[in-house]
């Protein structure tokens, strides 16, 4: 039983990391009036009929704090990507010389900034929702050793274990959110 009860909580944590680092991957797609390469993260393209993530067809670099530029291996890859660009709707506008793919980031506006943190406490709601369902998924698994024989004093135990576990969690991802919030609004 005992091997059980460490197996649940040992998944319920393994959960509650993937929670954490979903979360973590969310906010980096938020652009916080600088310009980062993981802004184009979630940009895929057809790639001679097949979905390829954008950073798998081209260099992604940023030479200054207010631009990224794309440099795709092929030329012939220009077209397709400037237009998956404007396709993902990430609120930016690429230009196309020819030779490399240009996106300017504006400085965020005032308003654009009290937006991006409503999000931002958005994402961390969805992943404390997700941190309280994987609290629910090992009680309940809990419950059902108990049925199944287990003390009740060790059941208690083990739910107090995973409550820790999801406090730690909660932490964490306040932690998280506080960082964002600090980086969007920091002019």
């Amino acid at each position: 039983m005992n091997e059980e009860i460490e197996i649940i909580i040992e998944e319920s944590e393994e959960r509650m990391e993937n929670t954490l680092s979903h979360l973590e991957s969310e906010l980096s797609k938020l652009r916080a009036g600088k310009a980062t390469p993981a802004i184009l993260d979630g940009i895929t393209i057809d790639y001679y009929g097949v979905t390829t993530p954008l950073s798998q067809v081209s260099n992604i670099n940023t030479p200054d704090p207010k631009s990224i530029v794309v440099q795709p291996w092929e030329k012939n890859m220009l077209d397709p990507i400037e237009k998956a660009i404007m396709a993902a709707n990430i609120g930016l506008t690429p230009m196309n010389n020819g030779e490399v793919i240009r996106i300017n980031v504006p400085a965020l506006t005032e308003e654009r900034r009290v937006q991006l943190v409503k999000m931002v406490k958005t994402e961390g709601e969805n992943a404390k929702i997700s941190l309280r369902n994987s609290r629910k998924w090992a009680n309940d698994e809990l419950k059902r050793l108990l049925k199944e024989g287990l003390s009740e004093d060790i059941q208690k135990d083990a739910e107090a274990n995973v409550q820790t576990l999801t406090d730690d969690f909660s932490k964490k991802i306040d932690e998280v959110i506080e960082i964002k919030e600090k980086d969007i609004m920091t002019v």
